[in-house]
Order: C-alpha cells, then sequence, then structure tokens
C-alpha cells in the first residue's frame, strides 16, 4: 500500500495505490469530518462506505468519482485483489475552510454539493458518475509523475484546479441534462463487458446485442457517456492495464501486449508511446 498526504490550499490530497496477488481489506478514518471527492483511476477495487450500522458498497470503481461529506465515525473499506487493484485521488476540505478556498471553489462546492456542506448525518453521498476522458487523464499524471520538491508541489497545485474545474464542469452540464437512468445503466454495462474482455473483447454488433440496444445508439451514447468512441476507450484501457502490468507487476513489454490483446509488439510499442509519450521499455 502506497499513500501520500498533501497540503495544498486549504485541502488535503490523498493519493493510494495498492495492488496484492491475494486478498487485501484496507480501512481508513478522516480525523475530522471532511467533505470529499474521491477520483477512481486505473484500479478497479472494490469499495465499501460503513456508518451507524448500514453499509454503501461499490463494485466496479473504475473511473468513478464519488463526492461525499464524512465524519469520523465513518469507515471506508477498499477491498483489493489480484484482479482489483486500488489508485485513488482524493481531494478534501472541511467546512470552516470552504471560504477559504481559491478560485471560488467554495462557491461551486455550496452550488452543486449543498448537501454536503450542509449534511444530515455521519456520511452523506453527492453525484456519483464516470469520469470524462480529460479527468481521467489529469489523475493518471498524479500516480506517473516523476518530479520532486517545489516543481512537484507547482505540479500538484495546477493539477488540483484543472482537476476540480473539469469536475464542477460536469457537475454543470448534468443539472441541464435529463438523464436516462435505463439507458446509462446499459452503456455501464457495456463498459464493464470492455473492462472484462480487453484481450478479446466482443465486436460492437455483439456488445450492442448483450446490452440489449443497437449498435448506432450505443456508438453515440457510449461517446456521450465517456467522451471518446468504443474502441478508442477499449485501445485507452489496454495501454492503461499494460503499462500496470509492466509497471507494478514487472511483466516483460511482451508478456504486457499479449495480455492485452496485441500480437504484434511494434502496433503495441507505438500506441504506447502516442498514449504515454515514451516507449513502454522506459516505463
Amino acid at each position: 500500500m502506497n499513500r501520500e498526504i498533501i497540503d495544498i490550499n486549504d485541502y488535503t490530497i490523498l493519493l493510494e495505490e495498492a495492488s496484492t496477488d491475494t486478498n487485501l481489506i484496507d480501512s481508513c478514518f478522516f480525523d475530522e469530518p471532511v467533505i470529499a471527492i474521491a477520483f477512481y483511476g486505473a484500479g478497479d477495487v472494490g469499495l465499501k462506505v460503513k456508518f451507524d450500522g448500514k453499509a454503501k458498497e461499490f463494485h466496479h470503481t473504475k473511473g468513478m468519482v464519488l463526492s461525499f461529506y464524512a465524519d469520523n465515525m465513518v469507515e471506508f473499506e477498499h477491498h483489493v485483489s489480484k484482479l482489483k487493484s486500488l489508485q485513488c485521488l482524493v481531494i478534501a476540505t472541511t467546512i470552516k475552510n470552504i471560504d477559504k478556498l481559491p478560485n471560488g471553489e467554495g462557491q461551486f462546492l455550496e452550488q452543486f454539493l449543498y448537501q454536503l456542506i450542509h449534511p444530515k448525518d455521519h456520511y452523506v453521498e453527492g453525484p456519483v458518475f464516470n469520469m470524462s476522458p480529460e479527468m481521467f487523464q489529469l489523475v493518471e499524471q498524479f500516480f506517473i509523475n516523476t518530479y520532486e520538491g517545489e516543481i512537484k508541489m507547482m505540479f500538484y497545485k495546477s493539477h488540483i484546479t484543472a482537476l476540480l474545474s473539469h469536475y464542477f464542469g460536469q457537475l454543470a452540464k448534468q443539472q441541464n441534462t435529463t438523464l436516462n437512468t435505463s439507458q446509462i445503466e446499459k452503456i455501464n454495462l457495456a463498459q464493464e463487458i470492455l473492462l472484462s474482455n480487453l484481450e478479446n473483447p466482443p465486436s460492437l454488433t455483439e456488445l450492442a446485442n448483450r446490452i440489449g440496444t443497437n449498435t448506432n445508439k450505443l456508438k453515440i451514447e457510449f461517446k456521450a457517456q465517456f467522451g471518446v468512441p468504443v474502441f478508442k476507450y477499449l485501445q485507452n484501457e489496454r495501454l492503461k492495464k499494460a503499462y500496470s502490468l509492466i509497471k507494478n507487476e514487472q511483466k516483460t513489454i511482451q508478456e504486457a501486449a499479449w495480455a492485452v490483446g496485441y500480437d504484434s509488439l511494434g502496433s503495441f510499442s507505438n500506441a504506447f508511446e502516442r498514449k504515454f509519450g515514451y516507449r513502454p521499455s522506459q516505463v
């Protein structure tokens, strides 16, 4: 388990990363009541939130954004396993610090997350949705940057501001959109099917049939929800998994390429470089 805590501009930033070959449960509490936004990156850990004899579970956290209020009576359990690793960035602040936040962020918290600033329970949940590609890339940068000292802090400050800008922008869009819950569930199911079959994914037609829609609706609504076409999303996820296999599990480049469905090492290396800016041999 790797855990880093950084204090920036009346925010506390928590970076957590973990992988295991067995099963691991990591529990954590906050020392004081917080308003927080958790961004779940490349891992797909299970999450259980426990408070006052109640429990809320999330089984597929990859790409999820979860906002919440929690006091020191709330326990957060991450269930890490070989197939479900942890990569989580949490931005937290306290109610007393709301007015001190830079860039008008306190105003946006009051506007979009009113129920968290005025809580009525030990745990209050705000909006839960999937990250946009821009948010995903920003979160990813926190876990792969190699800066040190003051430059690292400059990097964190700028990226936290950018990440919150995208987050509040997403909330603003949601306020102006009537969401079809049934269709969102179908698109989320399509995402789960793709993530479970990175090495040998279904065709677009097969995927549409499995979630009960047609290919045209699938293409339009998948891109609307995730910001990229179906197979661009699939390619991104393949490369992220390959990166994790090379970095965290010490797989060879060829093993990583095969594990995510690439037959050609050259094609894999070129796609990897286009996404990350460097060759897999440089990880």
